[in-house]
């Protein structure tokens, strides 16, 4: 007897995605069922192209198939549609749920991911580029914006020299490096200049670079915040909605107090959590391979589990981590079959693993108006 569309279906049902708690049938992943004399195919069409088991899902899916009798073969295509955030299209300082919205500053940017940290010196920047970089990889579509108006950083991490273009309606056209655009304020200043602003300047800044530039279609903007809970945090969740931020830490205690701070800023501001990421973990020796806990062991996954939040995973303390971005010249691109850049890839797989998540469960508390 020739095997059917429904039973194909059927046994899909078995293949459940372990991330969102539901089978790929139900979450209608499945896509494009054709059978000819035995021959079975379809898609399986994913929330994210970072998605951390779509190899396990894949052969899950393969397995089930192949045992329904009369298929003689099976062929699956991978395809990944990543989802806008479902929190409700309104910023967290914005009105209530239900009221009239203002037109996003942003609204071909489908996930907006602000990068944060409690303090300095902690690798945020270094982080938030090779994870720009890593989701690229994937082929999710990458924005990074350096919001670190202070000590913008990025340019140089990334090795850009040149300048965007800016249109005679002042609208900024981002400078595409390797995959990825790439907007800061450093592309505006000398190198030794400083930027003395209060308040009004920053915000204005956040939404000129939210609302003026050409991002195009983008899965993800990761913004690179300046350390601390100030002005810019304040700025960016009050202009448009986020799918949610993420916290760099060590594993040292001062850093995990301070970081947990941050947590606590957005949490007040109604802005999801998608998780921390403990960066500089530890450090193995170059000639005998011994780990050492510089900063301490477990910190932030402690942090996490307290706090209730996901540990996305962690990236050690190492030279060459520093030196390719020193050179401009980030891990990531430059050794990506290397250790350290899958741990990066790890981190970008978990990260867009919670932004799915979040996305088709929803998060209402980012509708709540917050007042100051």
């Amino acid at each position: 007897m020739a095997v059917t569309s429904d039973q194909v279906l059927a046994a899909l049902r078995v293949v459940q995605d372990p991330d969102l708690g539901r089978d790929i049938v139900s979450l209608g992943f499945v896509k494009h069922i054709a059978i000819e004399n035995g021959r079975v195919s379809f898609q399986i069409e994913l929330t994210t192209p970072a998605c951390p088991v779509k190899d396990l899902l894949r052969d899950q899916a393969h397995q089930a198939v192949s045992a329904l009798a009369g298929v003689s073969s099976v062929e699956i295509g991978m395809t990944a549609q990543v989802r806008r955030s479902a929190f409700g299209g309104q910023a967290s300082g914005g009105q209530p749920a239900g009221a009239a919205q203002a037109p996003s500053l942003a609204p071909t940017v489908k996930n907006v991911i602000p990068i944060a940290s409690g303090k300095g010196g902690v690798g945020k920047s270094t982080v938030s580029a090779n994870l720009a970089l890593a989701l690229a990889r994937t082929g999710a579509r990458v924005g990074l914006m350096d919001a670190d108006v202070y000590g913008p950083s990025i340019p140089w991490i990334l090795g850009i020299t040149e300048q965007p273009e800016v249109d005679e309606q002042n609208r900024i056209t981002p400078v595409e490096q390797d995959g990825i655009k790439v907007v800061s304020m450093g592309f505006f200043m000398q190198p030794e200049e400083a930027v003395i602003w209060r308040g009004p300047m920053l915000h204005k800044t956040v939404q000129q670079f939210l609302g003026g530039v050409l991002w195009g279609e983008l899965d993800y903007l990761l913004v690179d915040l300046p350390p601390g809970t100030g002005d810019v945090q304040l700025s960016l969740c009050q202009s448009i909605p986020i799918s949610g931020a993420v916290v760099v830490s060590t594993p040292q205690d001062v850093a995990l107090n301070v970081a947990q701070k941050a947590i606590t800023l957005f949490r007040k501001l109604n802005a999801p959590v998608l998780g921390i990421i403990e960066n500089m973990a530890y450090y193995s020796c170059l000639h005998c391979g011994k780990r050492d806990d510089i900063f301490g062991s477990g910190g932030a996954r402690a942090v996490a589990e307290r706090m209730g939040l996901p540990f996305l995973g962690e990236i050690p303390l190492a030279t060459r981590i520093r030196s390719a971005s020193d050179d401009g010249r980030p891990l990531v691109l430059t050794e990506p079959d290397s250790d350290l850049a899958k741990a990066f890839l790890r981190v970008a797989e978990q990260l867009a693993a919670q932004v799915s998540i979040r996305g088709m469960q929803g998060d209402p508390a980012s509708q709540v108006k917050v007042t100051f």
